[in-house]
């Protein structure tokens, strides 16, 4: 049997380690788009052929919310708010680049789905103790009633669906069947 106080310990130490994983990783996805690889003019050059245009604007957009949500999640500091960030990056990638099957390894959604709830239930049960949400007095203000889940989840849907609106521009497949 767990008493109150290990429960709160071992919730701490769960959602501090949840926290890490999704924030760094988020972090260094941003960081590669603008310092490795092709960076920011490779990525353009992609998110144009995926339908994101302009592909600059849409690379910069995505690379600093990547790198700002996952700062934020890793300390946790405004914690709903960088799930909302993570949720709405999921949304477009799962629109625009893993519309293949479920699987990954077939360019499938299984990870932009994983990922958006592992956010989603981060936002909604907050950060933890060991955080800057916990350290600045403002953890019951982000999570008490549903607030969090409602925040990361509302917010992250609309976010990521309001940019597919305005920026995803797929060029229309091209139609061989007629003459």
């Amino acid at each position: 049997m767990i008493h109150a106080a290990g429960f709160a310990t071992e919730f701490n130490t769960v959602m501090l380690v949840l926290r890490v994983v999704a924030g760094v990783t988020l972090f260094l996805h941003g960081y590669n788009k603008v310092f490795r690889g092709g960076k920011i003019e490779g990525t353009a050059g992609w998110f144009e052929g995926l339908g994101m245009k302009p592909g600059r604007l849409n690379a910069w957009m995505a690379a600093s919310t990547e790198m700002g949500a996952g700062v934020l999640l890793t300390v946790g500091l405004l914690t709903p708010f960088a799930a909302a960030g993570l949720i709405g990056i999921m949304v477009v990638a799962a629109r625009t680049d893993h519309r293949g099957s479920f699987f990954m390894f077939k360019n499938g959604w299984e990870y932009v789905m994983v990922f958006g709830f592992l956010a989603w239930g981060i936002g909604a049960l907050g950060p933890g103790e060991w955080s800057l949400d916990h350290a600045f007095g403002i953890l019951d203000d982000l999570t008490r009633d549903w607030r969090g889940a409602l925040i990361a989840g509302v917010l992250g849907l609309v976010a990521g669906i309001g940019t597919l609106v305005v920026f995803h521009h797929p060029e229309p497949a091209a139609d061989f069947g007629s003459s």
